[in-house]
């Protein structure tokens, strides 16, 4: 029963995650909405909006790529001898994965604090 708990508490951040995921949709429609304003009109002030807006949402985004990574580690931890070779395959390739989001999260966070120019096309997923 302790086991189905933790699940549905898991269940929950997840939900509240998801609504994140929205608020960074909205942020990443706002935040095209001003590069296209820089790139048709050369204003300045919608650039620097567009790359604040971008290091915003990579700065979240960075946080919860953190959750997934930390979750997945758990996960790795929690196997034992007596699971099977599917899980334990599965189980790692899950963690190897959150890893590999999490580096990209980090380069993209660089990239926005690196590139004042915006010349550098970034996206996430």
């Amino acid at each position: 029963m302790d086991e189905r708990l933790e699940r549905l508490k898991e269940i929950r951040i997840e939900n509240f995650i998801w609504v994140i995921y929205i608020g960074i949709i909205l942020l990443s429609w706002y935040a095209n909405k001003k590069e296209k304003e820089y790139f048709l009109y050369n204003n300045l002030k919608s650039k620097k909006e567009y790359r604040n807006l971008l290091i915003l949402i990579f700065t979240i985004l960075l946080f919860i790529y953190l959750y997934f990574t930390k979750d997945s580690y758990e996960d790795v931890q929690k196997l034992n001898v007596f699971d099977s070779n599917k899980k334990k395959t599965l189980t790692y390739a899950s963690f190897i994965g959150s890893i590999l989001i999490l580096i990209s999260g980090v380069l993209f966070l660089i990239i926005a604090f690196a590139d004042e120019d915006i010349d550098t096309e970034i996206a996430f997923s």
